[in-house]
């Protein structure tokens, strides 16, 4: 280690050199920047795509690996009412404006049932999933299967990210 006591601190040109760091360049021209800014767009429009195609490369560590592969696509092939589940509070929504109680009575009714159904199919669907990979994968965790594929099916098929691979009762999409 090299005794620095004793002698004056650097000044950041010198040290920047030493490390071979640029500064920010603030006198870069307007036409450099905007190229750099648009190859940025490009490249993140690029990472995004190949992300919903479902590239290995591209996604996050929470969606990486065969496992969780087969778990998106069994969820994928299957319609449930948990991916309903926004449009119906809305109409739930709706109905509580109706200023009549039995209607409102009506409308929270349906709420909870949908409620209870979506967190009874939600478990039983984790079980399913947890036992599929246990015979599919054996040896890999389970840990946290589950919940990934019970909270992939809450979501709408259009919004889910990585798109669906499947569609309803296929099983690959050509």
């Amino acid at each position: 280690m090299v005794d620095k006591k004793g002698k004056p601190t650097p000044k950041r040109k010198e040290a920047q050199a030493k490390l071979n760091l640029s500064p920010l360049s603030p006198g870069a021209s307007k036409e450099s920047k905007k190229a750099l800014k648009a190859q940025t767009r490009i490249r993140r429009m690029e990472a995004r795509a190949a992300y919903m195609r479902g590239e290995e490369s591209a996604l996050p560590a929470r969606d990486k690996g065969p496992v969780r592969k087969f778990v998106r696509n069994y969820v994928d092939e299957r319609r449930s009412v948990a991916e309903y589940f926004l449009v119906m509070i809305m109409f739930v929504l709706f109905l509580t404006l109706i200023p009549i109680p039995m209607v409102q009575l009506l409308a929270v009714a349906i709420m909870y049932s949908a409620m209870i159904l979506i967190s009874v199919s939600g478990f039983i669907m984790s079980r399913k999933i947890k036992k599929l990979v246990v015979e599919k994968y054996p040896g890999e965790p389970t840990k946290g299967l589950g919940l990934y594929g019970w909270m992939r099916s809450t979501q709408l098929r259009r919004l889910r990210a990585p798109a669906p691979q499947v569609g309803p009762g296929l099983r690959k999409k050509k």
